[in-house]
């Protein structure tokens, strides 16, 4: 274990040189926050609304429960506002009503929908005057931001396998790997302290991206158990790749070659139909992505999770068999 750990360490000292490999490794913080800045609530609304101060502070509060609303000084103020490129609506008092103010170029029908809002106000009317009631399928995660999530914590997976090609790269550049050979480190020793970096990534990763964008509340041993079946494949990638590629960047770019079956995962499951879903059963990252989805909707159970995980283990015990020669090759 201590010749496997100088292993690791050393890879973290060359990646704390290497620009890239701090880029990649900091990734998964920065994306989190880039989540969180983008996407909106399940119960956001889309409609903007700009008013004079003072002009009418009742119908400000009121409306703040259904629209964004935005105050400003005066009417110049509020006609540049509504001028800008995003879509808002001025709502301006005049003598007992009210007038819209609006660029013209809004989407169809959000200007009927500001002038009910107006109509409701005046009428003093409320939700609880309304004769109807709500019935919820209890969806409380906003799907944009349950898909993105998803998608960075599969992209996590395959930058470990970037950082193992690098730290492959760099031992071909120093010469070292014959060496080690000589040494009275094994073959499985070096392959396991080499994966290490490629393994933690994932699971910092994941562990950054689920607790900065709010999934605290997951099972994390079902996703502990599809981030770490889902590292095989990309760590066997990342070896292939360092070991055939001599410089860093050509691996990157052969390691991005993962980036098209990541991508059909998820459009395969969030665009097409049912009966298409079985002409993806091959890409593992359909089976990450489909339990992890399960699992940020805090809707999994354990023999579906577990299956996904004995496919995403088969499937790369499959592409280890094929790499295992090729890769003790480039090795030796």
């Amino acid at each position: 274990m201590r010749k496997i750990l100088a292993i690791f360490f050393r890879d973290v000292l060359s990646n704390r040189r290497n620009a890239l490999a701090l880029y990649i490794i900091i990734f998964p913080l920065l994306f989190g926050v880039i989540i969180n800045m983008l996407t909106p609530g399940i119960n956001d609304t889309t409609v903007n609304l700009v008013f004079i101060e003072d002009d009418n502070p009742q119908m400000v509060e009121r409306l703040s429960d259904y629209a964004h609303v935005y105050l400003v000084e005066d009417l110049d103020e509020l006609e540049e506002r509504v001028l800008r490129r995003d879509e808002v609506f001025g709502i301006v008092r005049d003598g007992d009503s009210h007038k819209v103010v609006a660029e013209g170029n809004e989407t169809e029908g959000f200007d009927e929908f500001v002038k009910l809002m107006i109509v409701f106000d005046e009428l003093d009317l409320d939700i609880e005057d309304s004769p109807s009631t709500l019935h919820s399928f209890g969806k409380t995660v906003p799907p944009l931001k349950q898909m993105l999530v998803n998608v960075a914590i599969m992209f996590t997976t395959v930058l470990g396998g970037m950082l193992i090609s690098f730290n492959i790269i760099e031992e071909k550049v120093d010469r070292t790997i014959r060496a080690i050979h000589l040494s009275t480190v094994s073959r499985n020793m070096f392959i396991l302290g080499k994966s290490m970096m490629g393994m933690l990534l994932p699971i910092y990763g994941t562990i950054a991206i689920v607790l900065t964008t709010g999934f605290g509340n997951i099972n994390w041993a079902m996703i502990t158990f599809l981030v770490l079946a889902s590292t095989i494949i990309t760590m066997l990638v990342g070896f292939f790749q360092g070991v055939s590629n001599d410089d860093v960047i050509n691996a990157a770019a052969s390691v991005k070659m993962l980036f098209l079956p990541l991508a059909a995962g998820p459009l395969a499951l969030e665009m097409l139909a049912d009966k298409w879903q079985w002409l993806f059963y091959w890409n593992p990252f359909y089976w990450s992505y489909l339990g992890t989805k399960q699992i940020l909707s805090n809707e999994a159970e354990w023999l579906p999770i577990l299956m996904y995980t004995g496919i995403i283990v088969v499937i790369s015990g499959l592409v280890y068999l094929y790499l295992k020669p090729k890769i003790i090759k480039g090795l030796e």
